[in-house]
């Protein structure tokens, strides 16, 4: 990653996903007019936080065991489903693209979960203010996957991704990749599998095929079934 910085004080980090989508619906903006401060994690940007003073986690969530994170959840079923199975813990979702910070919203909404926290924004800037050892399970489910050879540097499964989510993955935490693309599984078997400071935990075939016990099938996953591709579901373990 490249020293320069940007105005803010802010590393210039190449982003290459979309921020925003079709127009939102008046609903949807309503949703993220009323609703997405008050579910803030807390100071995040480098404008709000440029001494990058982590987040004081037990004041995000007071009175939650555990924390968890997901790395883009898309529309947000995936975790609203697990917010509602999992009342005792806390989540913080992170994603950029905008439609689907709304799609999100009008599901807490919805389901009236209390216990999720909504970060519209890249992963990289969390990962900057998120404690050492401080998450407990982290999902990185269908990502973009950037098909074409040369973009491959551009998957999260790269170092300047997996170093620092190692860094706040607590020993023993749980670290989850679904997806439908063939050479995204040998990525990031090559990438995470490999790592010292990752094990993965399949056993046999059955381990990565099937998905897992509290899973709910996504509308990414849907597609993926529709168009004829396989889902792989890779459990790792932060050593």
């Amino acid at each position: 990653m490249s020293d320069d910085k940007h105005p803010s004080g802010a590393p210039w980090r190449n982003f290459y996903g979309r921020f925003r989508g079709k127009t939102l619906r008046d609903s949807q903006k309503a949703y993220l007019e009323e609703d997405l401060a008050a579910l803030s994690p807390g100071p995040v940007s480098w404008e709000d936080n440029p001494e990058r003073t982590p987040l004081d986690l037990a004041q995000v969530f007071p009175g939650k065991s555990e924390i968890w994170l997901e790395i883009g959840f898309g529309g947000g079923e995936h975790m609203v489903h697990q917010a509602a199975l999992h009342p005792h813990v806390g989540l913080i979702g992170c994603e950029p693209f905008i439609n689907g910070v709304a799609m999100l919203l009008g599901k807490i909404r919805k389901a009236e979960v209390e216990n999720v926290k909504v970060h519209p924004g890249d992963v990289r800037d969390m990962f900057d203010v998120l404690p050492d050892a401080s998450i407990s399970r982290a999902f990185l489910l269908y990502p973009d996957p950037w098909p074409k050879k040369r973009h491959h540097r551009r998957r999260f499964v790269t170092p300047e991704h997996l170093d620092p989510l190692s860094r706040v993955l607590k020993p023993g935490a749980i670290f989850r990749v679904a997806t439908d693309i063939p050479d995204y599984v040998r990525q990031t078997l090559e990438q995470v599998a490999t790592r010292p400071d990752f094990e993965w935990l399949a056993e046999g075939p059955e381990d990565w095929r099937k998905p897992w016990g509290d899973w709910i099938s996504t509308r990414y996953e849907q597609k993926a079934l529709r168009e004829g591709r396989t889902p792989h579901y890779l459990t790792f373990r932060r050593v």
